[in-house]
Formats: structure tokens, C-alpha cells, sequence
């Protein structure tokens, strides 16, 4: 029998919120911004919220590649509350390390490494499939905007094992190690910088090879040839790409590209002009490590063209600074580890919640689950009210050993009729109840296909001679409701169907 499900836990509109994303992964922001402003008012009209959510984030992610890190950030805490308290546990961790990005990238270094230790601990109690890949990828770019490239390189590898996000896994992993290359170059470590960004050449042109006019993969392939001693390749996507991209706004892809046409410049022996572009370069970065690393370069310049006592003790202080930022680097790998520590006591806390608000024979929640959730129904929410008819008779005829089995079989029908965000309870013997993100008639529905799947239940394979039939009523949220009359209006319906001879639902 179809299960009414929609093909996707994101919502039966995926497609349209996929589209928003797509556009923003590959550097079409502006894009992404403007059929987001359509995709998300028809998602909301059509009230498939988990689409609308998905659409939502591909926003955040737009606004965050065009540097307006605030209004990402209130989209993302925003996002954090509803993915809390619904959908795959996974959509949550991915959620907490966007923020903890968006915190570092504001200098919120210890709000943004608490929030990465937590989800990182999420993450280990997850199954290694589906939304975990994605997760892990969140997790990588709130390490690189941290400077752990350690951590990055190490979720970028362990998320390489799905296809799925291998193009994704593939950019993040490039300009990761692009920029802990240039790192080591500057701090004299040449023979590692050359492997890490020799690496991020050949994922760059890995990625060129599937998308060739994605503008962060023309940018990181033209860093990262600079950089390896090939500044005529460098030069000429620069000369092509650069104008276009300031021209479209993207910041990110344009400060590379001018860092690029920096360091080619200054390795064909023209430093006037590697000054201009790095320059440039400088007034379009917004992180402090990121400005750091083209002053230094700046100043590396500067002191060849004229090597006086002033160019060079420039150079020399910058060099203590970056010296002291990696200290810092390794300061902030310790905190990490800190944070590790209390996140993993905050989830054997929450963990411990988890099991006082489950049922432990069916796996759903528990009375006080209902309660709690019955507190929060507002507009948009049904409530369908489930009785196992004559349970009392199953239980003295079959045994009790039956009746729980009887139970667990229901309480399965009634979790597989769940959409993302919508939860199924027994807050009683032979009682369950449904919260659905729906209209009336929709609720009804859903009831009478969870009161058919169940009759039709060949329930012989349990007990020879067993038969098993619900009595169901349906109620839906209305204006000046609380969430106790919402229940006594379902409670009405549920007993019309068991005055009228069971087996039957009421609306």
C-alpha cells in the first residue's frame, strides 16, 4: 500500500528549494537570492514547510557567500529552532556547524567552537548515511573558517566515502588546502605547502573537468597555479574571470582571483603591479587571518622593491604575527578539545531527557512527549486520536505477550504515516496519538489509510484467528485554540467513532 509520504523528507516540493541550492554551490548567489524571493513564498503558500526550510537555507548560504554574514546568521538561528524539534537529527547538526562558521567568520571565535563541539558530538551517534555526508561537510568549513585545517582535511576524507557529495567534498577540500598551503609557504614550511597545494590543483581541476564555469573552482585553480610556479596559467583565468566576478558581486571568488594575478605577477618579476592586484585583494577580505596573510605578502613585496630598515622591519613584525596566529591556531585546536568535553556531557544530558520522554515498548513518545508537543500545536496542526479496539479482550484471550506485539505493529503503521516534522505518540495503554502538519481533510485521510493499513494487517502471522481494528477521530487547529481544546475536540470525534461501532474514523 502507498504510504502518503512525499518521496523526500525535505517535502514534496524538493525540486524547486534543490534549485536555490544549486545555484548558490556554485557561486551564482545573486541568482540563488532571487528565485529563493519565488521559491519560498509558493512553498509557504503551498505549506510544505520542509521545502520551504531547505529553500531557507540555500538563502543563508547565498547571503554568506556575498559576505552579508548577519542576515545569514538570523536565518541560521532561525533554522537551529526548527530543525531542533523535527526532521532528521542530521539537518540539525549541519544546521549547528553553519552557525558555529558564521560565528567564527563575526569573531565570535568561542560562541562558534562551542557550537562546532556540539556538533561534531551529534554527528558521532549518527548512522554513517545519507544527511550524516552532508553534516560533515558543514562541519569541514566551520573548521577551515577556524583555521583547524587538521579537523577540515579530516572531515573532508571521511565525507569523501559518499558520491553524493564528492563535488561538494571536492571544492571545500581544494580551498582548504589552498589556504593552510599558503600558511606553511609564508611560515617557511615550503616542503609541506608545495604537497597541499599541489593537491588542491589537482582537485580543482578535478572539479573544472564536471563544472568549468563555476567561478570558486576557476578561482582556487588559478591560486593554486600561481602558487606552484605556473603564473602564465594563473594569469590568464584572471585576466578573463576577474572583471565578470566583481561585476556580479562575488567577493570570495574575485579576492582569490586578485591574489592570483598577485602572485603571478610577483613571480614574473613585475611587483608594481602584484602590489595593485594584492591590493585589491586586501580590500575585499573580511576575516582577519585572511587580511593578515596578503599584508604579509603586501610587505614581502614591498621590501624587494625598496629594502630599506622600515620595509623590513614591516616584514619582520607581520612574520611575528603570523607566527603568533598559528600559536593561536594551536590554541584554538586545545579549546576545541575543551569544548569536546562539556558538549559530550550536555548529550549524555539530553540523551537522558530522550529516554524519560520515550515509551520504551513502541519506540514513540511518551505521555510526556504528548504533552510537551500538545503545548506547541498552533496553525497547521491536526491531531488524530488512535484506539486499538477491545484491547482488553486481545490481551485476556491471547496474552499480554500479544497485546504488546499488537501494539508495536500499530505503533510501526502509525510512524511510517509521519512526514518530516510530525510525530506519532502513545500517551496510554492502548492510546496513540498523531500530530500532522495538515488541513482537516488531509488528517482524515491520513486516518483512513493508517485504520485500512491496519485492518488489512494479516495479523494470522501473529495468532492464528487475531483480528485487529481502530477507532479514530480527527480534529484540526483553530483560531483562539489551546492545545487542550484541540485534544477535546479529537477525544469527541474518537468516542462518535466508538458510539457508532468502532472500526471507524470521525472528522
Amino acid at each position: 500500500m502507498p504510504l502518503p509520504v512525499p518521496a523526500d523528507s525535505h517535502g514534496v516540493l524538493f525540486g524547486c528549494a534543490l534549485e536555490v541550492h544549486n545555484l548558490t554551490m556554485n557561486g551564482r548567489h545573486h541568482e540563488a537570492l532571487v528565485l529563493g524571493d519565488r521559491a519560498e513564498a509558493v512553498l509557504l503558500t503551498l505549506g510544505d514547510r520542509p521545502a520551504y526550510l531547505l529553500a531557507r537555507q540555500a538563502r543563508m548560504y547565498a547571503l554568506l557567500g556575498l559576505g552579508r554574514l548577519n542576515e545569514a546568521l538570523s536565518i541560521s538561528e532561525e533554522l537551529a529552532a526548527a530543525r531542533r524539534v523535527s526532521g532528521p537529527r542530521a539537518n540539525y547538526v549541519k544546521i549547528l556547524a553553519d552557525q558555529a562558521d558564521l560565528y567564527v567568520k563575526l569573531g565570535r571565535t568561542d560562541e562558534g567552537l562551542h557550537l562546532l563541539a556540539r556538533a561534531i558530538t551529534e554527528l558521532e551517534l549518527l548512522p554513517h548515511q545519507g544527511r550524516y555526508f552532508s553534516a560533515l561537510c558543514s562541519i569541514s568549513d566551520a573548521a577551515l573558517a577556524a583555521e583547524l585545517y587538521e579537523l577540515a582535511d579530516r572531515c573532508a576524507r571521511d565525507s569523501g566515502a559518499d558520491p553524493v557529495f564528492q563535488e561538494s567534498l571536492r571544492l571545500m577540500h581544494a580551498e582548504m588546502l589552498l589556504e593552510w598551503g599558503m600558511r606553511l609557504q609564508q611560515l617557511g614550511a615550503a616542503g609541506e605547502a608545495r604537497s597541499r597545494l599541489t593537491r588542491s590543483v589537482e582537485l580543482a581541476r578535478e572539479h573544472r573537468a564536471l563544472d568549468p564555469d563555476a567561478p570558486v573552482v576557476v578561482a582556487l585553480l588559478a591560486v593554486g597555479l600561481a602558487r606552484t610556479g605556473r603564473p602564465g596559467e594563473a594569469i590568464e583565468l584572471a585576466e578573463e574571470h576577474l572583471l565578470p566576478l566583481r561585476a556580479q558581486g562575488l567577493r570570495h571568488e574575485a579576492r582569490l582571483l586578485h591574489i592570483a594575478y598577485g602572485s603571478a605577477l610577483h613571480e614574473l618579476g613585475d611587483p608594481r603591479g602584484a602590489f595593485r592586484e594584492l591590493t585589491a585583494a586586501l580590500e575585499l577580505s573580511e576575516q582577519t587571518g585572511q587580511r593578515l596573510i596578503i599584508r604579509y605578502e603586501l610587505a614581502r613585496i614591498a621590501a624587494a622593491m625598496d629594502p630599506g630598515a622600515a620595509a623590513t622591519t614591516m616584514l619582520d613584525t607581520l612574520r611575528d604575527q603570523l607566527a603568533l596566529l598559528w600559536r593561536q591556531r594551536l590554541d584554538r585546536r586545545q579549546m576545541l578539545r575543551q569544548a569536546r568535553r562539556r558538549a559530550e556531557l550536555e548529550a549524555a544530558r539530553d540523551r537522558a531527557e530522550d529516554v524519560a520522554v520515550s515509551d520504551a515498548l513502541t519506540g514513540l513518545g511518551n505521555r510526556r512527549a504528548f504533552d510537551a508537543r500538545l503545548g506547541r500545536t498552533g496553525r497547521g496542526t491536526a491531531l488524530i486520536l488512535v484506539d486499538v479496539d477491545h484491547f482488553k479482550d486481545i490481551n485476556d484471550t491471547y496474552s499480554h505477550g500479544v497485546g504488546d506485539r499488537v501494539l508495536h505493529a500499530v505503533a510501526d503503521v502509525l510512524r511510517a504515516h509521519c512526514r518530516q516534522g510530525e510525530a506519532a505518540v502513545r500517551f496510554g495503554g492502548d492510546e496513540f496519538a498523531v500530530f500532522l502538519d495538515a488541513d482537516l481533510p488531509t488528517a482524515a485521510a491520513i486516518a483512513r489509510r493508517v485504520r485500512a493499513a491496519v485492518r488489512g494487517y494479516d495479523w494470522n502471522t501473529l495468532m492464528p484467528g487475531l483480528r485487529v481494528t481502530l477507532s479514530i477521530g480527527a480534529a484540526v487547529w483553530t483560531d483562539g485554540m489551546r492545545g487542550p481544546d484541540l485534544f477535546d475536540q479529537a477525544d469527541r470525534q474518537l468516542y462518535a467513532a466508538k458510539r457508532q461501532g468502532r472500526d471507524l474514523v470521525v472528522a
